[in-house]
């Protein structure tokens, strides 16, 4: 389990989670590649952080805006941050963003229907963008990094977050309280982000030959 926490770190530069980041984070780079500067960026649930270790930090080129329910302490002249629920963006017109850009997220705001809301509030505020999530058929979940956490009955899930440490979780206290962490992330399947999506192109993260996620983009609105 240390070896895992170790690998999946994602505040370590040198961890193997952030060197796939930034093999991934290629994608988005090519998407934005040629838009007039500076480029307005929405970052839904992201942090600074994450930006700094892609080099996007300081850049006037890119105005980036971090959406997020929890408080974003921002360093940088070009970042803002903006409390908000990625289900609803009522905040933003339609295409007010060059690229709305959204990392391991969906899979945290509810259910299907809850992901439907964050997908369409995606495509309405973006002329472009690139959003990537956990596929649901890897064997590591990502999140408790257990093999195989996400196929297991949802008694045996809150018996294993009582009894032990997993991933990045304390132990519950309470069976609620493992129902609730349990019930808090819903990994997704490929059929659903294309029903999600559907003006998208899908890509596939691959690792040892698994996909270990997909990230989704699309192409310019036509105007």
């Amino acid at each position: 389990m240390k070896f895992l926490r170790k690998y999946a770190d994602n505040t370590r530069n040198d961890s193997i989670v952030n060197k796939w980041r930034r093999k991934r984070f290629s994608v988005f780079t090519q998407l934005v590649k040629g838009l007039p500067k500076p480029v307005k960026i929405l970052d839904v649930g992201g942090t600074e952080n994450f930006w700094v270790q892609m080099g996007f930090t300081g850049n006037n080129d890119a105005l980036i805006t971090l959406l997020n329910t929890k408080q974003i302490n921002t360093s940088y002249i070009n970042f803002t941050y903006t409390y908000g629920d990625a289900r609803d963006l009522k905040a933003y017109v339609d295409n007010e963003f060059d690229v709305v850009f959204s990392n391991s997220v969906i899979e945290h705001v509810g259910d299907f229907n809850d992901q439907q809301k964050m997908a369409n509030e995606i495509r309405r505020v973006g002329k472009k963008y690139y959003l990537q999530t956990p596929n649901y058929y890897f064997p590591i979940e990502p999140h408790f990094l257990f093999p195989f956490f996400q196929f297991l009955p949802m008694e045996v899930k809150v018996f294993l977050t009582m009894k032990f440490k997993l991933g990045w979780f304390e132990k519950c206290i309470t069976k609620n309280e493992a129902m609730e962490l349990v019930n808090s992330i819903r990994l997704l399947k490929r059929n659903e982000i294309e029903m999600l999506f559907p003006d998208g192109r899908i890509l596939k993260e691959k690792v040892f030959g698994l996909t270990k996620s997909f990230m989704v983009v699309n192409k310019s609105k036509t105007t």
